[in-house]
């Protein structure tokens, strides 16, 4: 058997090797160092552990040119060689202005986290302007100073700093140690399972039954099935990951075949740029092992600055070979009362007033009533969970 090959060939680890740590340890402790944002310790991480193959670090200009022009590595080829690996958002270290005045290119410097913890060291290759004109529009779709992507970008540094790194401790106060799999290792325990085929479900938000049964179809394609939760940065306003946590290991222990069936985490910082972070989060899975990818109705949108099913018409971009998984396009779907199943518009006949579908405003209002939604909608012990944390925040 052997299991899909990662992004670009090859999956990439930065993550010193016992020899090399202590030399690495000696060396970070003279050098100059940068306090990474969250967001940039998120992506430490990813590099870190080759979720992000084929980058060996943060990027260099041509590549964050190409990235945002045309969702194409400068300097990585694409399997055929014809253009550039496909790519869609950069991924760059731009520290507070005073701080990259202060280094220079060919120098090494200490990465740390915001409680001075040294992560890595980065070698400096290049330092250019950031070119938040070129990135914001292309990455976003929008200039809207109310995106949460927009925001941040705008936030951040305006000189970037390029080069691979050297990893000594990509997290030292991981969330969920023991289901924060690398790569690698989801890799070996699909290997170990017998799974060929493996389809993965993105999602930064509790499970209800629409989503049970995308994946459930997923699943009967394919010999097991990843919920792969986002955990990194999410929106102030997205319920806590151990909530959510707490709502998968029930669900997947009463509801699903847990031999057939894994839970691991993803230390991702959402960018919500949908369409273009559709294929970001596909390309991460194809690195954890993955040959089925589930892109749903507005996956990773915010608002209303993407068209529904945007971030599968994406994907016609892209020939097969530049992508090299398969794309589950799942149309909206919901409890239909006469079909008394889950539907979707290309196997229900029955209109909008027979489905059981409560706007996110209406659950969050009867979660903080103490109130189960529907059980068409949501499990009764999955509400129960979400009910006690809705409660705690009113």
């Amino acid at each position: 058997m052997s299991l899909i090959p990662a992004h670009g060939g090859s999956l990439v680890n930065r993550i010193a090797t016992p020899q090399q740590l202590p030399k690495l340890q000696a060396e970070a402790a003279t050098l100059p160092s940068i306090t990474l944002s969250y967001r940039e310790q998120c992506d430490l991480e990813m590099l870190a552990i080759g979720a992000f193959s084929p980058l060996r670090g943060f990027m260099g200009k041509a590549d964050f040119e190409g990235v945002c022009r045309e969702m194409r590595l400068a300097t990585v080829k694409s399997p055929d060689g014809s253009t550039g690996l496909v790519f869609p958002i950069p991924v760059y270290l731009a520290p507070p202005d005073e701080v990259s005045a202060k280094i220079h290119v060919g120098e090494r410097v200490a990465l740390k986290d915001d409680k001075g913890n040294i992560l890595g060291i980065l070698h400096v290759t290049e330092k250019f302007a950031h070119d938040k004109e070129l990135e914001i529009p292309n990455v976003y779709g929008t200039t809207d100073d109310a995106h949460a992507g927009v925001a941040m970008v705008k936030k951040s540094g305006n000189i970037l700093l390029a080069g691979p790194i050297d990893v000594i401790n990509p997290n030292p106060n991981p969330e969920f140690p023991e289901y924060r799999l690398t790569p690698a290792q989801t890799r070996e325990a699909f290997a170990k399972k017998g799974w060929n085929t493996v389809a993965a479900f993105q999602t930064r938000n509790p499970i209800h039954r629409s989503h049970e049964y995308l994946t459930k179809v997923a699943l009967e394609m394919t010999d097991g099935l990843l919920i792969h939760p986002v955990v990194g940065e999410t929106k102030a306003d997205d319920i806590p990951a151990q909530t959510r946590m707490d709502c998968y290991r029930l669900l997947i222990e009463r509801y699903y075949n847990v031999d057939k069936t894994m839970l691991s985490v993803l230390p991702l910082a959402m960018r919500y740029a949908g369409p273009r972070e559709a294929v970001l989060h596909a390309i991460i899975r194809k690195n954890y092992g993955i040959t089925h990818f589930i892109v749903g109705r507005d996956h990773a949108g915010v608002g209303n600055y993407y068209g529904t099913y945007d971030a599968q018409k994406i994907f016609e971009k892209f020939s097969a070979s530049d992508i090299g998984m398969t794309i589950l396009k799942f149309e909206h779907t919901a409890w239909c009362k006469t079909c008394a199943a889950i539907v979707s518009t290309k196997t229900c006949p029955h209109g909008n007033e027979h489905k059981v579908a409560p706007s996110g405003t209406k659950v969050r209002d009867m979660l903080k009533a103490g109130e189960r939604p529907p059980g068409e909608f949501s499990r009764p012990e999955i509400a129960d969970i979400l009910i006690k944390w809705a409660q705690s925040v009113a």
